[in-house]
């Protein structure tokens, strides 16, 4: 059980929604821009929470260290900026969820790798964010997570302490970057687990495989 929280951030893609449709379509679409075959969103999904540089090794089997790479990473990006919004939508429970921290009078906000770029059109036509206190993007700060700045960042502009918040993600940096900065983490298992993950090993303080399941951890 939970005890003396008075704010929950969350992780945005693969923890409050479910980008992956529009993040994988938008490395599907370079691959038939170039004659190639399609990829079924299933090959996708697990690695969606690793962004351009996840989606691009799924759909050419390239890395950073590709001379080809910071080309396409921005094809990537453009054509996601262009589709961001189609077939994303938050997971089920979500709503709910941060309906009833609302109604326990806690505040909520996001803490994301995703880029501003990115971030703010696509908070900004979703009205499950509307009542979020603060929106942290990966670029917010000179540090992305798994540094712990970031998470410094969303207590400082919730004028909290940080061990009075509470981090949720789906992804090893998050539960890494959560801890580092003194926040209670509780593991999301519903979202992108990537390759060979080992969710036990991520150290968080609790686990949760649905978004409801985290309002018995706060009751």
């Amino acid at each position: 059980m939970l005890t003396h929280i008075r704010a929950v951030l969350f992780d945005l893609d693969g923890t409050l929604i479910d980008s992956a449709p529009d993040l994988g379509d938008a490395a599907d679409k370079m691959r038939t821009d170039r004659g190639l075959p399609s990829l079924p969103e299933e090959m996708y999904r697990p690695m969606a929470g690793a962004g351009a540089r996840g989606m691009l090794k799924v759909a050419f089997g390239i890395t950073p260290e590709h001379a080809d790479y910071d080309a396409m990473r921005e094809e990537f990006f453009v054509n996601y900026e262009h589709a961001m919004t189609l077939r994303t939508y938050v997971f089920d429970g979500v709503q709910e969820v941060i309906e009833s921290l609302r109604q326990r009078d806690l505040l909520w906000g996001v803490v994301t790798n995703k880029m501003a770029r990115f971030t703010d059109p696509l908070t900004q036509a979703m009205p499950l964010f509307a009542t979020a206190s603060t929106i942290v993007s990966g670029d917010t700060t000179p540090h992305a997570k798994p540094h712990p700045e970031p998470m410094f960042e969303a207590a400082r502009r919730l004028g909290l302490a940080p061990e009075l918040c509470l981090y949720v993600g789906d992804d090893e940096r998050d539960i890494v970057a959560g801890r580092a900065a003194g926040m209670r983490t509780v593991a999301a298992s519903y979202g992108y687990l990537g390759e060979k993950t080992n969710i036990v090993s991520w150290g968080a303080d609790l686990h949760i495989d649905s978004p409801v399941k985290l309002l018995k951890l706060l009751a």
